[in-house]
């Protein structure tokens, strides 16, 4: 076999991609009817409720409505199965103060049409930042069909889970840097409410000179805690801190399950290592990735780019990280996608885009971990793209 069929793959050629497309769109769509049709009073047949991960932010509304503590771990699984008893436990709520004020109104409705309205809202946030990229890098298929076909949506609809809303902030918010500074950072800020994707934004900002994005970020985070603070009380902080505990302990020995985890860390515990190997190898992850974001960024304009390749390193940087978490990647796939093809770029695209399907069930059978190597692989060619484009401008002629 040649050696182009993967360094250049020329039979990934457009014709072909919209049809790759199209046969990932429908399988989707099977999926979600699939698993609709088959489900009995909303629970599928494997005995887990639809929206599985939702039911914690529904209970968590329910919670805070009535004037509970939605840290008192006893109290929420006693709320939760007072609606639903999963046969494997409950749905922990680990989420900091500042994603209260987005729960608590779910608390006003009953759990499907819960789910409905915060599918509906967040995938519709989603799908307009995405509409936003595409507006800018180009893209060769409508947002309906790449919207369909991308694997992390389907996964993200079915758990019911936050990463539309994430995704839509980190993403709105690359987008708006250049032109919308004081936006951006109100993105960023509200982004907050899962903190450990939003490590590498100081970085950027801070190596882009990007002051007024970094000042305004800073703001809405201070307000958003403030804002829960005064909603929820001030115990509130200390309740979330207490747990925070439980929620190292549950990443470190797997409580969540390895194999649902998308992280290096995670990848070395299925491999066989120890938690402190793991946590090692998940910090030599985290500096290269910051290392090459120094070597690209520092003293650069802020651009695309940079963004596309700050919103890659993000799930690569952190040791709890999902495949729902997935459909952050379609920014910097866009990005990608759009630049002058190179070696390995359109299997970079093709890995990142298609791993999500199998990354979780051969985890989970064989313990071999495809995704970290799929968010390497995409992170590094961004990054060669960037300089290469670079490179090229400093050599024309002036």
């Amino acid at each position: 076999m040649s050696g182009n069929f993967i360094r250049t793959a020329p039979w990934l050629n457009s014709q072909r991609v919209r049809g790759y497309l199209f046969i990932a769109a429908a399988a989707n769509i099977a999926l979600i009817v699939w698993l609709l049709a088959t489900a009995r009073a909303g629970v599928d047949r494997n005995g887990f409720l639809i929206g599985t991960d939702f039911i914690s932010f529904w209970t968590s509304g329910r919670m805070l409505l009535a004037g509970q503590n939605v840290y008192d771990m006893a109290a929420h699984i006693a709320a939760q199965q007072q609606y639903f008893k999963a046969a494997d436990g409950f749905t922990a709520f680990f989420y900091p103060p500042t994603f209260l004020p987005f729960v608590a109104p779910l608390g006003a409705l009953g759990y499907f049409p819960a789910l409905a309205v915060w599918i509906a809202l967040t995938g519709g946030l989603y799908l307009a930042a995405v509409r936003g990229w595409i507006g800018q890098v180009g893209a060769g298929a409508p947002l309906w069909l790449l919207a369909l076909a991308f694997p992390p949506l389907a996964i993200t609809i079915t758990h019911g889970q936050t990463s539309f809303l994430l995704a839509a902030l980190l993403g709105g918010g690359a987008l708006l840097v250049r032109d919308r500074p004081v936006a951006a950072g109100i993105c960023f800020g509200l982004a907050t409410i899962k903190p450990q994707f939003g490590l590498l934004i100081p970085i950027v900002l801070l190596l882009t000179g990007q002051w007024r994005a970094i000042v305004s970020a800073g703001v809405t985070a201070l307000a958003l805690a403030a804002v829960s603070t005064l909603t929820f009380g001030a115990d509130i902080w200390a309740d979330w801190f207490a747990i925070s505990d439980r929620a190292s302990t549950a990443m470190a020995t797997g409580a969540v399950g390895y194999g649902k985890m998308m992280s290096a860390f995670a990848g070395v515990k299925l491999l066989g290592g120890n938690t402190a190997a793991a946590y090692a190898v998940q910090a030599a992850v985290s500096l290269a990735v910051v290392a090459t974001l120094i070597v690209v960024a520092f003293r650069r304009k802020y651009d695309l780019g940079i963004g596309a390749l700050m919103l890659a390193g993000a799930p690569l940087a952190t040791p709890f990280v999902l495949d729902y978490d997935m459909v952050i990647l379609a920014f910097p796939l866009l990005w990608l996608a759009a630049q002058p093809d190179r070696d390995w770029q359109r299997i970079a695209i093709l890995f990142a885009f298609a791993a999500p399907i199998f990354a979780r069930p051969l985890a989970l059978a064989t313990s071999v971990p495809i995704m970290p190597f799929a968010m390497a692989v995409l992170f590094a060619v961004i990054a060669r793209a960037i300089l290469a484009e670079r490179g090229s401008a400093d050599a024309a002629p002036t």
